[in-house]
């Protein structure tokens, strides 16, 4: 398989083109509007050739199948162009920026028939496998309620263009929130929503402070650094959801999913089982967990998917996620 890189960031060359090395395909192409940065990525990993546009290296190069690596604002233009010209397409969280744009990018990929994944990559931890195993058997009954919470004590990032609402889309939910809202929907079934009540608002990132991951621009900010919501749904269902860049809090960063069932509960990260057995309660923990690295998983398994039959069931969650974060922000 020939693979092209729209966007030579941080998360490109961390994750994306390493893996794709590890699983044997060839990385061809990169693309990206900066064309110093593309030529270092290049030079970097040994890629031949380098583009400042999509339309050129999708002209140019006869591409299976692309990793997109972009600002969100980004994602459905470039998505929509790769399908168009036959290519499989991984596209880092969150898949766009509305549910409109998950829409269009499911229908797209249906019509050229190919794969289309995005890059939730706590999915594919081996701890949240494992649950995901158990949940499936049904040794947790019936999961009725889900907490996820995505918090950073001081934690804007102070580069790129996290704070950009126009390329961004938002801010700490679209960011980091996305990645918990959708591995509690992942580990429900992602049933389909009925009411969501939220609240998004700025409240600390708008003044300077101390930054744990840099300093950012308080002045220039335009996107909420708080997102809360409480979600119901069509299976009688409901998900509790806190997210923050700013929190005054005494982690620096949490990131964990609770779920909560009929016949045990469970908890992520580290994963914990809650049961009740011989009139006891009980907090069970893998004695060992063959540990992997989520993304080289997510690239196997995207790869894998290339050479089967089109399936279109994360477009279709996509969809589902957008539609709970655009109640959000409404």
């Amino acid at each position: 398989m020939k693979i092209g890189i729209i966007g030579t960031g941080g998360i490109a060359t961390s994750a994306h083109i390493p893996n794709y090395v590890k699983a044997g395909v060839d990385v061809v192409a990169v693309m990206n509007r900066t064309r110093a940065n593309g030529e270092r990525v290049a030079r970097q990993f040994n890629i031949s050739n380098v583009y400042e546009t999509v339309e050129e290296m999708l002209t140019h190069e006869q591409l299976d199948a692309v990793s997109i690596c972009t600002p969100n604002a980004l994602h459905k233009e470039q998505v929509l162009l790769a399908l168009e010209a036959g290519c499989h397409v991984l596209c880092e969280k969150p898949p766009g920026i509305s549910e409109d744009e998950a829409v269009e990018m499911l229908e797209a990929a249906k019509r050229a028939g190919k794969t289309l994944h995005y890059g939730f990559h706590y999915r594919h931890r081996a701890d949240t496998v494992l649950l995901k195993r158990m949940i499936d058997a049904g040794e947790m009954g019936d999961i009725y309620a889900a907490t996820a919470l995505a918090l950073r004590r001081r934690g804007i990032p102070g580069w790129g263009v996290f704070t950009n609402k126009e390329l961004q889309g938002g801010g700490a939910l679209l960011d980091i929130g996305v990645h918990m809202l959708d591995l509690a929907l992942h580990l429900m079934g992602y049933p389909e929503p009925e009411e969501v009540v939220g609240h998004v608002g700025q409240y600390l990132g708008n003044r300077p402070g101390v930054g744990l991951m840099g300093k950012w621009d308080h002045e220039s900010l335009s996107v909420e650094d708080t997102a809360r919501a409480m979600i119901t749904f069509d299976t009688g269902a409901s998900l509790l959801l806190d997210v923050s860049y700013m929190a005054n809090v005494e982690a620096e960063d949490t990131m964990r999913v609770e779920c909560r069932g009929t016949n045990a509960g469970a908890s992520l990260f580290p994963l914990t089982l809650h049961t009740e057995k011989y009139g006891a309660l009980f907090d069970e923990r893998p004695a060992y967990l063959t540990e992997h690295d989520p993304y080289e998983r997510q690239i196997q398994l995207f790869l894998e998917a290339c050479r089967k039959e089109p399936n279109y069931r994360q477009a279709e969650e996509a969809v589902i996620l957008h539609r709970i974060i655009d109640r959000i922000y409404a």
